[in-house]
């Protein structure tokens, strides 16, 4: 049986966020790459959030219906509705407000933990761009096959 693995050439399970993917540098989005989804995977969901942000836990990123065929997501995802090079995914909206990803932008102090966690589904969400983290996790409920997850930190 495999086991189902996230992974990114940006940076290693619980090592530090390169400053090109914060508020700091350009705020683009790392490649990910995953391996040994299960067979019948249909989708993809992704969602990247902080849990030690000071308003409790802090959305950066939220991507659903990525095609199960889908092996990675390239450095700098557009933050557009729909990514129609990706087999039409669609984005939801982040804490901040806007599509698309919002890379890490902690306040001075400790560094805070982003939690990349990609779950492989049964089915489409069939959801409009713009969903929320909750409604997206919603959706998922019954039609999660398996996850995996990355954890990167970054601190100012």
């Amino acid at each position: 049986m495999l086991t189902f693995t996230l992974t990114s050439e940006a940076f290693a399970d619980g090592e530090t966020i390169p400053d090109r993917h914060t508020c700091d540098g350009e705020d683009v989005s790392p490649p990910l790459a995953w391996e040994g989804a299960p067979a019948e995977t249909e989708t993809f969901a992704i969602v990247v959030h902080d849990p030690d942000a000071p308003r409790g836990d802090w959305v950066h990123w939220v991507l659903y219906d990525v095609p199960g065929h889908a092996s990675q997501l390239p450095d700098g995802i557009e933050d557009e509705a729909s990514l129609e090079n990706l087999g039409c995914a669609i984005q939801g909206k982040n804490d901040f407000g806007r599509l698309g990803w919002g890379g890490p932008c902690p306040p001075p102090g400790r560094p805070h933990r982003y939690v990349f966690e990609i779950s492989a589904l049964d089915d489409r969400l069939e959801l409009e761009s713009g969903a929320s983290r909750e409604e997206v996790e919603r959706a998922m409920e019954g039609h999660v096959l398996a996850r995996a997850e990355l954890t990167g930190t970054f601190g100012r």
